[in-house]
């Protein structure tokens, strides 16, 4: 998903994977997800992250930042917000900058079902909003032989 911005820069990638490195200036994503399947209220998932990549073109050198929130479908925060300040300076042999953001969530808990967003803001301008579904599983009987939908269970 790519989303260009104010002065052109670009969101490259936003996703909620169970995990992302930065190596190298490479960012590397593990099993991206939009739904969560839960068995019992209050849902705990144990670990995910949170990975946006984003370039700056030379127009926008300078300080910025990059705001997270993470909300139910009522706007209430899940966790805190994050603020992550970012400077960019473009070498004299480029016209564009890509950084990564990686933020690395523990023991996330969600209190009712429902549709989730992570909303991203750079310069306090929204950008983008990441959605995520957590459902209840239902009782249905699995036909052998059949997988289930390909959904993180807890």
């Amino acid at each position: 998903m790519v989303a260009r911005g104010k002065n052109n820069m670009t969101i490259q990638i936003a996703v909620l994977c169970d995990a992302a490195t930065d190596y190298n200036g490479k960012l590397n994503l593990l099993g991206t997800f939009d739904t969560i399947i839960t068995s019992q209220l209050p849902a705990i998932h144990p670990q995910c992250s949170i990975a946006l990549r984003i370039s700056f073109n030379r127009i926008e050198e300078g300080s910025h930042k990059v705001k997270m929130n993470f909300v139910d479908e009522d706007g209430r925060l899940v966790m805190p917000s994050i603020d992550m300040p970012v400077d960019i300076t473009i070498p004299s042999d480029a016209n564009f900058l890509v950084r990564n953001f990686i933020i690395n969530v523990q023991q996330l808990k969600f209190d009712q079902p429902g549709q989730y967003s992570i909303d991203i803001a750079i310069d306090n301008r929204h950008e983008m909003s990441i959605p995520l579904l957590v459902k209840m599983q239902t009782s249905e009987p699995q036909l052998p032989g059949v997988d289930s939908p390909a959904a993180p269970q807890f």
